[in-house]
């Protein structure tokens, strides 16, 4: 009997401990794992360019950084947004980069944040049958650029709905009538979607 409380007590402390140490040892992996892949974009061309005593590891992420952040500034200037605005048009018209490129560019500015706000309208709670409900984020309110008359009334919405445990989601769209606004910020909403609506801060806090 007492041997068999020593290996539940045991294993209760082994599963508290691996609890403890998985996400952190994931989050570490994928860190480095995310810094290693943008070292190397411009890393190895610049192992080639520079003479050897002069190249440390970590110059073609900070590298990157600095592209990005340069990049970043040539966006909020009016002419070289324009520029730049000329040069997407153009790979969105070459057929097997616009199949990549055009995604990636939408999903990009779906999270982004312009204006101060995240282009995620707003959270919802989507009613369907038998009182089912499903949290969604809306992604679009109208259609008319599209050019399907069916959409044209702005009855209804896109809302996009996150799987859990995943990057994928899907998205429908549903009538105005159907979905109840909640005040709660999209990187709430994502969070509880994407863990299954396994909250992990203490009780009454915000932390998801």
């Amino acid at each position: 009997m007492n041997h068999a409380i020593k290996m539940n007590k045991i294993q209760k402390i082994f599963v508290s401990g691996l609890v403890a140490f998985l996400p952190m040892a994931v989050t570490i992996y994928i860190v480095f794992a995310g810094i290693s892949i943008v070292e190397n974009l411009l890393g190895t061309f610049l192992q080639r360019i520079l003479p050897p005593e002069a190249y440390y590891p970590g110059f073609g992420f900070l590298t990157t950084v600095i592209l990005i952040f340069l990049l970043g500034l040539m966006l909020n200037n009016f002419i070289t947004a324009g520029l730049f605005k000329k040069i997407q048009e153009k790979l969105t018209e070459i057929p097997l980069i616009k199949v990549v490129y055009s995604p990636l560019r939408d999903l990009m500015n779906l999270f982004s944040k312009g204006h101060g706000q995240s282009n995620l309208k707003k959270v919802v709670l989507v009613h369907f049958s038998e009182g089912k409900k499903a949290l969604g984020l809306v992604t679009r309110e109208h259609f008319e650029d599209i050019g399907i008359p069916s959409l044209a009334s702005n009855d209804r919405v896109a809302v996009f709905f996150p799987m859990s445990y995943g990057l994928g989601g899907y998205t429908l769209l549903i009538n105005k009538t159907d979905i109840e606004s909640v005040d709660l910020p999209a990187e709430k909403a994502m969070s509880l979607a994407l863990t299954a609506w396994i909250k992990t801060g203490t009780k009454g806090s915000n932390a998801l």
